[in-house]
């Protein structure tokens, strides 16, 4: 009997996939006052690119990096203004793979910095893992200064668990980024559903 090789999402070297390289600065989409993409009223950002190739992923079309529309300032002022609302909690940067288009991400995040200091949080899901970002280029490194909460890890169809917070695969991460960084080891958010 012959068994079916199963697929994995790709494994990068350290500092392999830099955005410099890759990113085109691309937007899959964007949306505005969301519940699903994390925790309370959100504004999701989905750039456009990402090398991971995760067999199952569900935003296959933004694994492009040509996909999608140019990032501009008038996106970005839109986005301002609607994180400005008090009912919203915060940004979600979701993809394609946000740390792949640090261009973008960096500069946002900067912006909301500014604009509404930590009065606004800061999401980000990745396919890189916690460990992988520490050994990663600087631009990444930066990104992951910039927010709160990074859900890390490759989506794995084997371990695929609908019932999951925020995450799709049970190997995937709720991650308190301050926490982590402060503390020199993964630091998982306290609001987390087991």
């Amino acid at each position: 009997m012959q068994t079916k090789k199963v697929r994995l999402p790709k494994n990068p070297q350290p500092k392999e996939w830099l955005a410099d390289d890759l990113s085109e600065q691309r937007i899959a989409s964007y949306k505005p006052f969301n519940f699903v993409d994390g925790e309370g009223v959100r504004c999701s950002l989905y750039v456009s690119g990402c090398k991971f190739s995760c067999p199952g992923c569900y935003n296959k079309i933004a694994q492009s990096f040509h996909y999608g529309t140019p990032y501009t300032k008038e996106l970005e002022d839109q986005i301002i203004k609607d994180l400005s609302q008090p009912y919203v909690q915060g940004l979600t940067l979701l993809g394609g793979e946000p740390f792949l288009n640090t261009q973008v991400c960096n500069h946002l995040c900067h912006r909301i910095r500014q604009e509404f200091g930590h009065d606004k949080d800061i999401w980000s899901w990745t396919g890189y893992k916690w460990d992988e970002l520490m050994k990663e280029s600087d631009d990444k490194k930066e990104l992951l200064n910039l927010i709160d909460i990074l859900v890390d890890g490759r989506f794995l169809q084997a371990k695929m668990d609908l019932t999951l917070q925020f995450r799709g695969s049970s190997n995937q991460r709720i991650i308190n980024v301050p926490e982590s960084l402060k503390s020199g080891k993964v630091v998982i958010w306290d609001r987390l559903v087991k």
